[in-house]
């Protein structure tokens, strides 16, 4: 019944348009599976045929810098206090730090900042804030989601054509392990941010605490 269904779903015309909204929102709300989504979509294409594998790479590609790109418009029109939740104190901690790297590794931080939930949203606001330059915001982003939806899709595509099974062990087994390799790489982050920290890299007042999210993942939101 699921894998009739998830196959159902892989064939349906509508595969890719749910696949595209899934990315654009996950751009703002960090509890939309977007990640897993462009993961499931790489397995699917590899175990049952559809949809293509190129295409699930297009797709998620131009979604995440469609998303990417409203938050900087966001940031960038709106500012960073306008909103009630920018004044929580754990948003308020991220986009200051997010501020703060900007100006000293803006490049680095963009393209590190699309493979972390929470610190994505953060630095795409902040750069609009902080009114980095359109062209070249648009350059390091697009290059980064390129490479994130190509990692995203392969992990589900290398899970489907190693384990058998069908579509169902496919998914799941691959949303697993993008999801385990994910929190590794928080926990390696959080890790360096916590020892740059202590040998004062950061200057005093830019962020006292680790980004929301690094760490702890969707549940913060």
């Amino acid at each position: 019944m699921v894998e009739e269904l998830l196959t159902e779903v892989a064939r349906s015309p509508w595969a890719l348009v749910v696949l595209f909204a899934l990315v654009l929102g996950d751009a703002f709300l960090v509890v939309i599976p977007g990640e897993a989504a462009v993961t499931a979509f790489g397995a699917l294409s590899v175990s049952g045929g559809e949809p293509p594998l190129g295409a699930v790479i297009a797709v998620a590609t131009v979604a995440a810098i469609a998303g990417d790109a409203a938050c900087y418009l966001v940031g960038r029109t709106i500012g960073l206090d306008r909103w009630r939740w920018m004044q929580a104190p754990r948003v308020r901690a991220a986009l200051t730090w997010a501020q703060a790297r900007l100006e000293q590794r803006t490049a680095l931080v963009l393209f590190t900042a699309r493979f972390i939930p929470f610190a994505r949203l953060a630095v795409n606001l902040a750069a609009g804030a902080t009114r980095i330059g359109a062209v070249r915001y648009l350059a390091v982003d697009a290059l980064a989601a390129s490479l994130w939806a190509l990692y995203q899709a392969l992990i589900g595509a290398a899970v489907a054509a190693l384990l058998p099974g069908g579509p169902v062990v496919a998914v799941v087994v691959s949303i697993v392990v993008a999801v385990g390799i994910g929190v590794g790489i928080d926990a390696v982050l959080a890790r360096r941010l916590r020892g740059t920290r202590a040998v004062g890299e950061l200057p005093p007042g830019d962020c006292r605490r680790d980004p929301p999210g690094w760490t702890r993942g969707r549940r913060d939101l």
